[in-house]
């Protein structure tokens, strides 16, 4: 069991807090400034655009694949060891990156960094739930919330700074100091004692294919709808031994445990729509920009919207009272963003593309609204010694939506018009927004 913490004094506190947010933030950043650099990499690299996007995909594969272990490797071990491998790892892979003299070298890097974000993102907030006083938990989580937005919305200017003024290996070199301070800062993080049955490495590997296999069908269907589907019917075989093999084991790699309380589950389904709306929409939204006439800046410029509005509503959601129904915030939110979206996908294409601006913070107060209340019901509904598996479950949730979002957006350009994807892909988002609102609204009076 891992042993209860009811918070740090005070100085340790903040440096614990400190150490866990500027992770957070290594990790959004580093994902941003990657994508915009895209381009620039597969020049310098000397391959195509389709090849370059390995990159990202490496990273994205090997978070989801290392997630839910990372968390049950928290929950073994103790969370500081396993954050304090993950910051390891996430920089020394850094080093790597910045000195790949290859594609294959860099992917190789990126994959390794991806399993020390991994680490990272599955025990955070858990030390979080740590280090801070009971009935804070709200407060801290609505921190990290803000941090993310606040690096989401910074990633691509410091990216494009970055190459500016330098190469693309300076976007990795830059993690170095930083991740080297967040590992020294580990010390103050609370030493929570391990404990607990085994960890089944066959389950691990079952767990690794599931996601694998799920990732590969989907950047396969838009070519090899074929190969999809068999990728797709061999993860159902995964999930389905990881499931008899976990399914009675005290704490199991997938939380079934937790899974089955509804507050738990109605979080987790909400989240998968929310995320899932929101990345259709700003892959979509792009598009819809250009397509009026915007310049690659001016669409950069109008989209730093959502963002800030993201920021600014999880910094006023963290100080709301812990007693506040987190059911009816996350319904608000959801119908917030909901609204927004389908404001933009229903007006004209002759509409002053700039007039979306209020619906853009419309969809950022809305996401920014629900993310926090609904990852603190999600933390809630686990005891501290399964925060390990909370958190892999809700990085999880957070990517699988990510990923079926982008994946709907896929889908739409290769079966409808170029210029009719962007609405319809807007329009389904607000559908998937809102559907995480009326889920979030079945739990009535929740906290």
């Amino acid at each position: 069991m891992i042993a209860a913490v009811s918070g740090l004094e005070p100085r340790r506190r903040a440096v614990a807090v400190a150490a866990v947010l500027s992770s957070m933030a290594l990790v959004v950043l580093d994902a941003g400034v990657v994508n915009l650099a895209l381009p620039t990499i597969a020049g310098a690299l000397q391959t195509t655009a389709g090849a370059v996007v390995l990159v990202v995909t490496a990273y994205q594969a090997a978070v989801l694949m290392a997630l839910l272990p990372c968390g049950a490797l928290g929950e073994r071990f103790g969370y500081r060891r396993v954050f304090a491998s993950g910051v390891a790892l996430f920089t020394a892979a850094s080093l790597l990156s910045a000195l790949a003299p290859s594609l294959t070298w860099l992917v190789a890097a990126r994959f390794l960094q991806g399993l020390g974000g991994a680490a990272i993102m599955s025990v955070g907030v858990a030390l979080l739930r740590a280090s801070v006083p009971d009935g804070r938990l709200g407060s801290a989580i609505g921190w990290n919330a803000l941090t993310i937005a606040l690096c989401s919305a910074a990633g691509p200017a410091v990216g494009a700074l970055v190459l500016t003024l330098g190469d693309w290996p300076w976007l990795f070199a830059l993690n170095l100091p930083l991740g080297l301070g967040v590992l020294f800062a580990t010390r103050a993080l609370p030493l929570t004692r391990g404990g607990g049955q085994a960890i089944d490495g066959l389950s691990v590997l079952l767990n690794a294919a599931l996601f694998a296999l799920l990732i590969a069908g989907a950047e396969s269907l838009p070519t090899l709808p074929a190969l999809a589907v068999g990728l797709w019917l061999t993860a159902i075989f995964a999930l389905v031994a990881l499931v008899r093999r976990e399914r009675a084991r005290t704490a199991p790699l997938i939380p079934f445990d937790l899974l089955g309380r509804r507050s738990f589950a109605t979080a987790v389904i909400a989240s998968v729509c929310c995320f899932a709306g929101q990345t259709a929409a700003l892959v979509a939204l792009p598009f819809l920009l250009h397509d009026a006439g915007l310049s690659p800046l001016e669409t950069g410029l109008q989209m730093t919207v959502w963002p800030l509005a993201v920021a600014a509503a999880a910094a006023a959601v963290s100080r709301f009272p812990e007693r506040t129904p987190s059911a009816w915030l996350c319904a608000a939110g959801g119908a917030c963003l909901a609204a927004g979206l389908a404001g933009v996908a229903l007006q004209s294409p002759d509409a002053d593309p700039r007039s979306i601006t209020p619906l853009l913070a419309l969809c950022g107060l809305g996401f920014g609204l629900f993310q926090t209340p609904n990852n603190r019901t999600l933390f809630m509904a686990a005891a501290p010694e399964r925060s390990g598996a909370a958190g892999g479950m809700q990085g999880t949730a957070r990517l699988t939506g990510q990923t079926a979002g982008a994946v709907l957006v896929t889908l739409l350009f290769a079966t409808t018009s170029v210029g009719a994807t962007p609405r319809i892909a807007l329009g389904a988002g607000a559908a998937l927004a809102l559907t995480a609102g009326l889920v979030s609204a079945s739990r009535g009076r929740s906290r």
